[in-house]
């Protein structure tokens, strides 16, 4: 009939060609169409096996294990087929075949087609015991007919029994029109009421009642993982299943003490190891910002004639200029050094400086937000800059003068009481030419130079300008900061190689997550629910960060530019962390999805979650396992194999601002560890896509992270520091395996410990907020730590559950 209609014959071969797409282990493959004494027929692949019938016939009905997942086989395969847009339209026991492995394969194409090519009469073909109401009818048969017919072969694989018989085409119609079929329970007492749910649902008369896909259906069976049947459906699992996997995830009781127990131990051991690596252990910070600002007020009020400010800021800055050229030209051996941690007890500005600026007017800067050492500019008339050393010595001193002539200071300019308030015995210096232009008007230079009593073979130049007798200029220039010797290190050919891969690789993400975001919010399968909540979460964070770090000014023009600043900043990083994750979340989300279970079941609000506590708390461990390697490979290996006096400037001088600075850069790193981490997982996908190893796609994350710390490390140790490198490598790989959550809190705990300065002594001004650190660390962790337990006893008792009672 095909072959005489050659319509029929056009369309017969269009639904093979379409049949063939469809490879899924659960469908037996179509080969090719030919034809043979003018019939045309299709070759399919050979199963070695026994029709589901048989099998029946033989046991009378599957065990209920067996049943469900068998049940389940069939259901993807059949999900599988209506995605081509085939209709099945004869499925029944004898054309699924168990082949010798136990897999169920849907066979039989020979009247399969196009949905929408089957109208009246055409419709009614197929196996009548198995057919859906509308099909038997004539009328519209669609994919819910193949569902109706997918129920009533699970009711026959359920109970052994078949759910419709009839002697004539006549009866079979009526009971599948009128009829009421026997309810399973009835046939099986122990049947699972899910499976008994399922199956009427698929046998309702009206198709708009039964189940839209066979996916479904298999969804809906008892005792599977839903998460790992979309992904076998070949679908794309929502944001809610991966959340609902059932992996919990829970760590037994000694595990988790254990990794607590490393953490606390790491953690003070970090702090300790700091007090002879980072500069700022070195440095006496024993006057807080407060006292320094006070004391630049008192050096403003002794040394110039300047009016009462009408607005003040100040904070910590640091330098790396000192460490840099004492790194160099200790191995060059052109200057004779004392050991920088000594020169660094002496509180002199070396590596760390307090500025303080105040203003006859408002101090706006260009950003709207934070005033710096340069923003706003020193323009306006009134703008004083202080610069002091940690312990309240002045080194620089910058004053606008006003724009109409001063009267000229009767006394002259008195210079020592500059050098008096910098430190420094003003007889011991000896006068010469002024080499630096300062930074503002003056009419006459003068110059000193002499030594720090402290460092004696360390020269120092005093530049200083007045302006009708006012001072308007002061500072102390070193070797490090001086135009005739300044050290550019600009020069490494590893480091510029490493601002070019950089370079590549944001411009790659940026540009991706734009095509990509625009590409899943096409197709539907973008999480734009996660996409916004967490945009909106990184605003709140962002913004909030922002504006406690904000100058603030009491006037509207004030307000407007840092409440426009603040906001724009915030919601620029908010929309490129948002974009990255809609771009990136559905296609991990689809093909590993298991780096997604406990982010996503934060997003839903579960923070209760054991594997939520698993991933935070090992990600917390292998991120200070990696300050810990990188602090002992820079101490161990400069000391005794470099021989090296070294120090590292690590610490963010945000959080020696008091607690506002503080807060504020605790908000800023929660922003920083999200985008970071979303950062990792895309390279991570990447390279999983491009290798079909996600063992390679992980590691791939360590290889880049051991090259590009290989490349910015110190040119002197750049190959002793490889076996640390390599061991916090192999730390962010463990983070890795652990999620986007594990990586996230490898990366949040690593920059907390490694940004913020903390210490012991509690002679340091930031005492406090190193115990406010501590303690938001252990808190953090605790909480990780009992949640990941599930509730587990503690010490003969449960600790959650008694905090609840």
């Amino acid at each position: 009939k095909v072959a005489k209609n050659e319509d029929a014959l056009k369309r017969f071969i269009g639904e093979v060609k379409t049949a063939r797409q469809v490879a899924h282990e659960n469908v037996c493959k179509v080969f090719d169409i030919g034809e043979i004494n003018d019939r045309t027929y299709l070759t399919m692949e050979f199963i070695d096996g026994d029709d589901l019938s048989q099998l029946l016939n033989r046991i009378g009905r599957l065990p209920s294990d067996k049943a469900v997942e068998i049940s389940r086989q069939i259901c993807l395969g059949l999900h599988a087929i209506h995605k081509t847009g085939i209709l099945h339209r004869d499925l029944k026991p004898a054309n699924i075949i168990i082949d010798s492995q136990g897999t169920a394969k849907i066979t039989d194409f020979g009247i399969a087609g196009f949905e929408e090519g089957f109208r009246g009469e055409e419709s009614r073909v197929g196996t009548p015991a198995y057919m859906s109401p509308e099909q038997i009818t004539g009328k519209e048969v669609t994919k819910k007919s193949d569902i109706y017919s997918l129920g009533l072969l699970l009711y026959e694989i359920f109970t052994g029994k078949q759910a419709v018989e009839g002697e004539s085409l006549n009866e079979l119609i009526e009971k599948h029109r009128t009829g009421h079929l026997t309810n399973a329970s009835e046939i099986v007492e122990n049947i699972d009421p899910l499976v008994e749910k399922i199956i009427n649902r698929c046998l309702a008369k009206e198709p708009a009642e039964r189940p839209e896909t066979a996916l479904q259906v298999a969804l809906s069976l008892p005792g599977g993982n839903p998460l790992e049947a979309a992904i076998a459906a070949g679908e794309t699992p929502s944001p809610e299943m991966v959340a609902a996997a059932p992996k919990r995830g829970s760590l037994r009781l000694f595990p988790a003490v254990t990794f607590l127990s490393v953490f606390v131990i790491f953690l003070f051991a970090i702090i300790f190891l700091n007090q002879d690596y980072s500069a700022f252990a070195f440095v006496p910070f024993e006057k807080s910002p407060e006292i320094l600002a006070e004391r630049s007020k008192e050096i403003v009020q002794k040394l110039s004639r300047a009016e009462k400010p009408n607005d003040t800021a100040y904070r910590f800055i640091r330098d790396n200029a000192f460490l840099t050229y004492h790194d160099l030209k200790r191995n060059e051996k052109t200057a004779n050094f004392p050991p920088r941690k000594e020169m660094l007890k002496t509180g002199r500005a070396l590596t760390h400086f307090f500025l303080y600026r105040q203003s006859a007017g408002y101090l706006e800067p260009f950003d709207g937000v934070t005033v710096k050492e340069n923003d706003p500019p020193m323009t306006e008339t009134g703008m004083i800059d202080i610069k002091l050393d940690p312990r309240g010595r002045l080194f620089e001193f910058v004053a606008i003068p006003p724009e109409t002539d001063l009267p000229k200071a009767e006394n002259g300019m008195n210079w020592k009481e500059f050098f008096d308030e910098a430190g420094l015995d003003f007889e011991q210096f000896e006068e010469t030419e002024s080499v630096l232009k300062p930074p503002v008007f003056a009419d006459k230079r003068r110059a000193w130079k002499g030594n720090y009593a402290e460092f004696p073979n360390i020269p120092i130049r005093i530049e200083t300008a007045e302006y009708r007798g006012n001072p308007v200029y002061f500072e102390i220039v070193h070797p490090w900061d001086s135009p005739e010797e300044e050290v550019v290190d600009n020069q490494n050919v590893f480091v510029q190689t490493g601002d070019i891969l950089i370079i590549i690789l944001a411009c790659t993400i940026i540009i991706g997550s734009f095509t990509l975001a625009y590409l899943n919010l096409r197709a539907g399968r973008g999480d734009l629910r996660g996409g916004l909540k967490l945009t909106l979460f990184v605003f709140a964070v962002a913004l909030a960060s922002r504006l406690i770090s904000a100058n603030h000014i009491p006037t509207v023009s004030g307000f407007n530019s840092i409440v426009y600043e603040a906001f724009s900043d915030a919601a620029i990083v908010a929309i490129r962390i948002g974009l990255l994750y809609v771009a990136l979340e559905p296609f991990v989300r689809r093909y590993w999805s298991e780096m997604l279970i406990s982010w996503n079941r934060i997003m839903t609000g579960d923070f209760r979650d054991p594997m939520v506590g698993r991933d935070i708390l090992i990600g917390g461990v292998m991120g200070l396992i990696q300050a810990l390697a990188l602090i002992l490979g820079h101490t161990l290996i400069n000391k005794f194999v470099a021989s090296n006096d070294f120090v590292e400037i690590k610490v963010v001088t945000a959080t020696l601002n008091g607690l506002q600075g503080w807060l504020s850069f605790i908000l800023a790193e929660v922003v920083s560890g999200v985008f970071i981490g979303l950062m990792w997982l895309f390279v991570a996908y990447l390279f999983y896509r491009i290798t079909g190893s996600k063992f390679l796609g992980v590691l791939s994350i360590g290889i880049i992270y051991f090259v590009f710390q290989t490349l910015f490390s110190y040119p002197t140790t750049q190959w002793y520091l490889m076996p640390s490198i390599f061991l916090t490598s192999v730390t962010l790989i463990i983070a890795i395996r652990y999620g986007l959550l594990g990586a996230i809190s490898f990366i949040l705990f690593f920059h907390i410990i490694w940004d913020f300065a903390i210490t012991f002594d509690s002679s340091q001004f930031y005492f406090s907020t190193s115990l406010l650190t501590i303690i938001f660390i252990l808190i953090a962790i605790g909480y990780a730590f009992f949640i990941a337990i599930a509730g587990q006893p503690i010490l003969g008792g449960n600790i959650l559950k008694k905090i609840e009672d």
